[in-house]
């Protein structure tokens, strides 16, 4: 959890780093708007979410740090937070590429290719996030927003099928019901959290049509396009 002196010192130096925030989610902005949250029960998504976090900071960040009046980076640096800031952003793009963290994924932490126990712990994880999103989908839309960047950040970088996205959210929506069932209240209004699920797949076709470089054929996206389409059917 970033502590508000660190905080507050790391603004008052003008640095400012790709972040991911851990703690309960609070709908809050911490430290900058591109930060990642990540609650600390859900760990086993940090690295997925640490690339998120590079990436995001490197395509959103650079447009309000980037100098428009025509200067030098050198001549921002002088004691200016916003030159230190686009001095760590150019260094970050140059090792990665602003597209790079996008489309160069390491299939070495896909889901498919980790260790069974590792695919449980990650899958259960996801599972948490995914419940943290629908218990606040309406009642704290800030925090759910948080909880739906984690959840589709680790499911893109871990290239999380899309089925099984569907089935995390069935799964809930049923232990929900029978929640609601045992306990004597009405369960009508659990349909409404499909747009829940819509949401999230809109957050991963988005992810999904700028992991695709400008410059190559479309027909690589080919195959997680039918995922999308073929999971339409579902909802």
């Amino acid at each position: 959890l970033l502590q508000d002196k660190t905080r507050e010192d790391l603004l008052a130096r003008g640095l400012l780093f790709p972040a991911v925030v851990v703690g309960e989610l609070m709908g809050r902005v911490d430290y900058h708007p591109e930060e990642v949250h990540l609650p600390d029960d859900q760990l086993e998504q940090l690295g997925y979410n640490v690339d998120a976090a590079i990436s995001r900071f490197l395509r959103h960040g650079q447009k309000d740090i980037r100098p428009e009046d025509g200067s030098t980076e050198s001549d921002q640096v002088g004691g200016q937070p916003e030159g230190r800031a686009w001095k760590l952003s150019s260094r970050l793009q140059e090792r990665l590429g602003y597209l790079g963290v996008f489309y160069k994924r390491d299939p070495s932490r896909f889901l498919a290719n980790l260790p069974p126990h590792e695919q449980r712990e990650l899958l259960q994880s996801l599972q948490r996030t995914y419940r943290d999103l629908l218990i606040g989908y309406f009642r704290d839309p800030a925090a759910a927003n948080q909880a739906l960047e984690s959840f589709v950040n680790t499911a893109f970088f871990g290239d999380l099928p899309i089925t099984q996205t569907v089935e995390i959210h069935m799964n809930l929506i049923d232990d929900f019901w029978k929640q609601l069932r045992l306990e004597g209240h009405k369960d009508d209004f659990l349909q409404d959290y499909r747009l829940a699920l819509l949401d999230v797949m809109a957050h991963l076709c988005e992810m999904y049509r700028r992991s695709v470089p400008g410059d190559i054929p479309l027909a690589s996206a080919g195959s997680k396009r039918r995922q999308l389409q073929d999971s339409e059917v579902i909802l």
